[in-house]
């Protein structure tokens, strides 16, 4: 009888297991644009791939002047080197599931709202040189199981004050 939630970001894979076996045949500087599409990464054509610019790049590899473009891995500082063809595929798809559980009447009058989130979450940046990739890097959470317990000791009172507008006396 309590809420459930499910957030999907639309992609070929349905697991994670899917996402990384795919990622996993990218091949740096043997890989191009062309393969990826035959391996779901296209921004053209499959959702939730993100076409990113060289200027994009630039914020992620050199966020501030401590690091240095010589302190890059060398696909990826001569693709920022050369600007022109020099982007980025980023790819985040996540399956995730919220259900609410627990007493009924606590959560309804606010006393205490018990939720658990399962699911996945992976995370991809492919940067490509006039169509070729030059560098891969994943990341992500596998298996995601979260519990949260909010408890509100006054129950519909808790947060009172954004239930009822400020008074002002003056």
């Amino acid at each position: 009888m309590l809420p459930s939630t499910t957030v999907t970001t639309k992609s070929p894979w349905k697991n994670f297991e899917d996402a990384k076996r795919d990622f996993d045949k990218i091949i740096p500087h043997e890989t191009n644009s062309e393969d990826l599409k035959r391996l779901g990464f296209d921004p053209f054509e499959i959702p939730n791939v993100k076409l990113i610019t060289y200027l994009d790049l630039l914020k992620i590899f050199l966020p501030n002047d401590s690091i240095k473009l010589e302190h890059l891995e060398p696909g990826v500082r001569s693709c920022l080197e050369m600007r022109d063809g020099c982007y980025g595929y980023e790819v985040a798809p996540q399956i995730l599931s919220g259900k609410r559980y627990g007493s009924v009447a606590l959560d309804l009058l606010n006393f205490q709202k018990k939720k658990i989130t399962t699911g996945w979450k992976f995370k991809a940046l492919i940067v490509l040189n006039n169509g070729l990739v030059v560098h891969k890097v994943w990341g992500g959470e596998p298996n995601i199981s979260k519990i949260e317990i909010e408890k509100n000791p006054l129950g519909p009172l808790q947060n009172i004050d954004k239930l009822m507008p400020s008074i002002s006396l003056f």
